[in-house]
């Protein structure tokens, strides 16, 4: 079986996904998915830190907890169901990417509650966690780095300019169609990176948000 990755690019109660493989050392796409992160796709669970603070800080830490085990089941689930379609079309899921954001470290509940700002920000983090545990669950190689570091850190890891990249990046997701957005991008470049030997990824390791 050829090795295969798969990378994400994060968004609140879901996640673009695109495995790929490399054939002679160019990426091949083999699949793209948007899995979903939450069984009821509203406001509340989309943004469940905004929900937990119209509530009392036990009812907060109780929902936030309880989003967190949903998010992480369904993030496996999903996790699982591509491995099964990758290995019956010869393809073994061995690594994983996950783009991040800021890599700020989250404070306690109470002291996101109590900031607009962090509260957006533990948004997105609750869902990265949840696809961070499903890696683990699932044995896969897990390849982190800053989204706004992507593009020049795939420039140096693959010697191609910026502009080349983009170029290539563009044309893989031509036989697909849409959608192939900033998401699917992205998570294309999340993918390859993670598919490079270990010695040709220059980016620094990422810190487990909290």
């Amino acid at each position: 079986m050829k090795d295969a990755a798969v990378g994400f690019r994060v968004h609140s109660g879901w996640s673009a996904a695109v495995a790929v493989s490399l054939e002679g050392g160019e990426p091949v796409v083999l699949c793209r998915k948007r899995p979903q992160l939450m069984e009821v796709f509203n406001y509340d669970f989309r943004q469940p830190y905004h929900t937990a603070k119209k509530t009392s800080l036990p009812e907060a830490r109780e929902f936030i907890s309880q989003v967190k085990s949903q998010a992480a089941e369904l993030a496996r689930g999903a996790l699982r169901e591509m491995q099964g379609e990758l290995k019956a079309a010869g393809y073994r899921l061995v690594a994983a990417a996950l783009l991040l954001a800021s890599g700020r470290v989250l404070p306690t509940l109470e002291n996101i509650l109590a900031s607009h700002a962090l509260i957006h920000t533990a948004d997105g983090e609750l869902f990265r966690e949840a696809l961070i545990e499903a890696c683990a669950r699932c044995r896969l190689r897990l390849f982190r780095v800053k989204e706004k570091d992507t593009m020049a850190e795939a420039a140096r890891s693959l010697r191609v300019s910026e502009a080349a990249l983009r170029k290539r990046v563009t044309q893989l997701g031509r036989p697909l169609g849409a959608p192939w957005s900033q998401d699917e991008k992205l998570a294309t470049l999340a993918a390859w990176l993670a598919l490079r030997p270990a010695k040709a990824v220059h980016t620094k390791r990422e810190t487990h948000l909290a």
